[in-house]
């Protein structure tokens, strides 16, 4: 089988960005799929569709039409599908249609495997491909890079100096504090400082099996022109590939054990790529860990050999096992103390640890203003300091850096429902208090 020829093309669009994409295969070999693997996508698509061009086939199996073509004279050969019409100009423009004896081979190919759609891409392909955007990516996280990407956070120099060599040295992390201090923002703003684009494939083709890797929900799709027309035969992108943002997917207390493994369908006889394959090239956050449905113990257990060897082991539901390159990094956001977690010996396999302090007095105030920045409400420090004199003080409140957000957010809605100002207040504020802090004392009663 011939080794998938990738494009390397980089752009200087001003902050580095560098993009690999594959080229269009264009035979049959250099695609890496079977012949009788694109026999069963063209009469499962002509099933469906009835009547097809060469070029709409070509089109909706994500291939050049050279690489398609074979199959199409090999199933008219067989009198499976027909030639309708088209113009006199060869293959690309005829119209074709599927026979009776085409359905029928197709009903049987439906019963193993329901998959219709983009032709997937062999893994060995894919394998050579993470490789080769492994070594292009550019990785110089520099401390100025870093101060950028979280300029929006107010944090604190040290765990700015604790973020930035994890990121650069892409391992694994814990992201642990208090709740309400912005570990889960911190996870989200790490993508900042992902450059560069990704290729995913709509599909794996492993052993003759289907995998669906491309997720709409979890990958951001890449607008690009149409420049198809401009470009020669031999430098087209490989359709079967979506070119995306370098993925972010977040999990929290949903997550189990099954999220990390291949799921397969009993009813569309294909699978759906884990979480991690989907965030490959990406970031995957954890949040909330140590409340999923599953222990702690067992999810880093399952995670122990790709953080350490980056590389995972996914298991077909025939027991065959394939590896996969484990090109991520993974964050795990708690506000659980990591030694009530896990042991010493699990812990020394997440190499970074990141502890979210509470703000300062200075640092309340610094996010303060940025939230009434942000919601166009004027910042009055005298307001600030009576909330902390009335409130914090006399009953001992912890400040937390989302406090600032949600009392803004209260206190709007108060005057709003009071038809009063945009503007904040000691009373809007006493009442955003009174609303969103839990106090369970009651005042004595007076008697008559």
């Amino acid at each position: 089988m011939t080794t998938h020829v990738l494009a390397d093309d980089a752009r200087d669009t001003g902050n580095r960005t560098a993009t690999l994409h594959p080229r269009a295969p264009m035979t049959l070999d250099a695609s890496g799929l079977t012949l009788d693997l694109v026999i069963q996508l063209l009469l499962k698509l002509l099933h469906y569709s009835g009547e097809l061009s060469g070029i709409e086939i070509a089109q909706r199996l994500g291939l050049e039409f050279p690489v398609v073509e074979p199959a199409i004279d090999f199933i008219k050969r067989l009198h499976q599908c027909e030639i309708v019409g088209g113009a006199g100009i060869g293959g690309p423009s005829y119209r074709y249609r599927i026979t009776d004896a085409g359905r029928q081979r197709a009903m049987l190919f439906m019963e193993s495997s329901q998959y219709v759609g983009v032709a997937p891409v062999p893994l060995k392909q894919y394998v050579a491909y993470l490789e080769a955007y492994r070594k292009a990516m550019p990785r110089a996280i520099t401390r100025n890079r870093v101060r950028e990407a979280f300029s929006h956070l107010v944090l604190s120099e040290r765990v700015l100096d604790q973020v930035g060599p994890a990121i650069g040295a892409a391992h694994s992390m814990f992201v642990y504090g208090p709740p309400g201090n912005g570990k889960t923002v911190i996870a989200q703003a790490i993508r900042n400082l992902l450059e560069g684009e990704l290729a995913v494939p709509h599909a794996l083709e492993v052993e003759g099996n289907i995998i669906r890797l491309f997720d709409a929900v979890n990958h951001e799709v890449i607008a690009s022109e149409d420049t198809s027309g401009n470009l020669s035969l031999f430098d087209r992108p490989d359709s079967r590939w979506v070119r995306c943002r370098r993925p972010l997917v977040m999990v929290g207390g949903e997550l189990t054990l099954e999220s990390l493994e291949l799921s397969y369908s009993k009813t569309s006889g294909f699978y759906q790529a884990p979480i991690q394959a989907v965030a490959n090239g990406g970031v995957l956050v954890i949040d909330d860990f140590g409340r999923q449905r599953c222990s702690a113990r067992d999810l880093l257990t399952r995670g122990i050999v790709p953080l350490e060897s980056r590389v995972d082991f996914l298991t077909l539901n025939t027991g065959q096992k394939f590896e996969l390159p484990f090109l991520l990094l993974v964050v795990f956001a708690t506000n659980i103390r990591p030694q009530e977690l896990v042991d010493e010996a699990f812990l020394r396999r997440i190499h970074y640890k990141v502890f979210c302090e509470s703000p300062t007095i200075a640092d309340f105030k610094h996010i303060f203003q940025m939230c009434c920045a942000a919601r166009g409400v004027t910042y009055d420090e005298r307001v600030v300091d009576n909330l902390l004199n009335h409130h914090y003080r006399p009953r001992k409140i912890a400040l937390r850096g989302c406090h600032p957000r949600d009392l803004i957010e209260q206190a709007l809605a108060q005057a709003a429902y009071l038809g009063e100002d945009r503007r904040l207040t000691d009373d809007l504020m006493e009442a955003a208090c009174a609303s969103y802090f839990v106090d369970d004392t009651e005042p004595a009663p007076v008697y008559a």
